[in-house]
């Protein structure tokens, strides 16, 4: 995760509307395992998760709740390639399936517009736990770039 750039910042949120426009089905990854097509998926129900419309286990400890969440929103550290997700998350495991590659794209920019309206409310993440707007709004931004500069973009 980048710090500094937030999904309160306008012009942070079409910056990743406009990249994610650049993301096509045979868009080749730098790292990792997923597709583009299921990056899209991933995105998708991770803030389906986050938003509390799916369920997604908690894998939180006071280390990840505290020295982990600090690390990856406030520092210029990148996140780390090949963590593992949550398995409700990934559309390897018990993520969704990819169908119809516009449609999911049109799925996460609907979730990303309602995740950043003013009183969103978020349940705890699965591994940083309950995070203020400010944070989700770092995490929101972070992990979207993340996944977009897996595929270069």
């Amino acid at each position: 995760m980048r710090p500094y750039r937030s999904l309160d910042t306008p012009a942070h949120i079409d910056d990743l509307v406009a990249r994610l426009a650049r993301v096509h089905p045979d868009s080749a990854r730098a790292w990792g395992t997923m597709t583009s097509h299921e990056m899209l998926c991933h995105l998708a129900d991770s803030f389906q998760a986050v938003l509390g419309d799916r369920s997604a286990s908690s894998v939180d400890t006071w280390f990840s709740r505290s020295v982990i969440r600090w690390i990856a929103l406030h520092t210029s550290l990148p996140w780390p390639k090949g963590v593992d997700t949550r398995p409700e998350v990934d559309p390897k495991r018990h993520g969704t399936k990819p169908i119809e590659f516009e449609r999911d794209r049109i799925r996460v920019l609907e979730l990303l517009q309602r995740f950043v309206q003013p009183g969103t409310q978020c349940v705890p993440h699965p591994i940083f736990g309950p995070m203020t707007r400010k944070e989700w709004l770092l995490w929101g931004y972070g992990h979207v770039d993340h996944h977009l500069r897996q595929f270069k973009v």
